[in-house]
């Protein structure tokens, strides 16, 4: 009888060693796992820290105070319909208070002359309605937008407000 329990004994101490092998694979596949998904949530994390950062200043820029620039009074003859109609327009540009203020006084006279050809290819109709109004509004802003180079100045350009409006 004792050779039985001795050939008996065997089988259960190879047994014990392969659940013990088998957890303890299982332990390190978890570890493994565990560290790749902890390394991939680490660098996930830092590309978003620096593209917060990059967001951080446009969102800045958009929490800046606006300014007002006065523009000149144009005089312009429209496009006829009945003889003799003419513009008279008196114009501010609300924008970013930044560097667009002074580009803006640098850039007049080509402003100038981007709104002079703008409000002279127009007829009284189109602009006569508050439609006409807001489109001719809008059309301006880019005229400034297009005598800007930097987008980020081109940007600061809010809109442009009518002061005074009068068709003859």
């Amino acid at each position: 009888m004792s050779k039985s329990n001795t050939a008996t004994a065997a089988p259960a101490a190879e047994g014990g060693k392969s659940k013990k092998g088998l957890i303890i694979g299982i332990l390190i596949a978890m570890i493994a796992i565990g560290a790749g998904a902890g390394g991939t949530w680490y660098f996930m994390q830092q590309d978003g820290d620096e593209e917060a950062e990059e967001e951080k200043p446009k969102a800045k820029a958009k929490l800046r105070p606006t300014t007002f620039v006065d523009l000149e009074v144009f005089t312009v003859n429209l496009q006829p319909e009945e003889s003799g109609q003419y513009l008279q327009v008196g114009l501010t540009v609300k924008a970013r208070e930044t560097e667009v203020v002074q580009e803006i006084a640098k850039q007049m006279p080509s402003i100038r002359n981007r709104i002079l050809m703008l409000l002279s290819s127009k007829k009284a109709a189109e602009i006569s309605g508050i439609d006409g109004k807001q489109q001719l509004s809008q059309q301006i802003a880019d005229e400034i937008r297009q005598s800007l180079d930097s987008e980020d100045l081109q940007e600061d350009i809010r809109e442009v407000l009518f002061t005074s409006f009068v068709i003859q």
